[in-house]
């Protein structure tokens, strides 16, 4: 182990039920929406991309439940839904930030390492 590491104690039980909740796509790209500005669900919607009316409202469930998110109905005529990140949900603005950072400094190499190992599995077969 190189001199700066760090360990990390790895306590799957207790990780495990937080991780399944914040670290699915869905949940990542809402909590991004949400980080920046308050947001009804219809917009929520369009700036989602490929997101169902399904999962979107699953999704916002759960991140309400979980405390990530808050709702709040306007009184506007139809009634609006407005979801805000909660103190709890702001917090992981950082490392959502790193990890979004992470994956455009390192997509390019992450791409040709999975076409190098494609090319490898190919040969194989042959």
């Amino acid at each position: 182990m190189a001199t700066g590491d760090i360990v990390l104690p790895l306590d799957v039980s207790a990780t495990r039920p937080i991780l399944e909740q914040i670290a699915n796509k869905w949940t990542v790209l809402i909590l991004n929406v949400l980080c920046t500005q308050p947001a009804r669900f219809n917009d929520l919607k369009r700036r989602l991309d490929g997101i169902t009316h399904k999962a979107l409202s699953d999704a916002l469930k759960r991140l309400e439940r979980a405390g990530l998110i808050s709702r709040r109905v306007l009184p506007t005529q139809p009634i609006g839904v407005e979801y805000t990140i909660t103190r709890l949900g702001g917090s992981l603005r950082e490392p959502f930030a790193a990890l979004y950072t992470w994956s455009l400094e390192n997509g390019t190499e992450l791409e040709r390492a999975q076409l190098s190992y494609d090319a490898s599995r190919l040969e194989d077969q042959e």
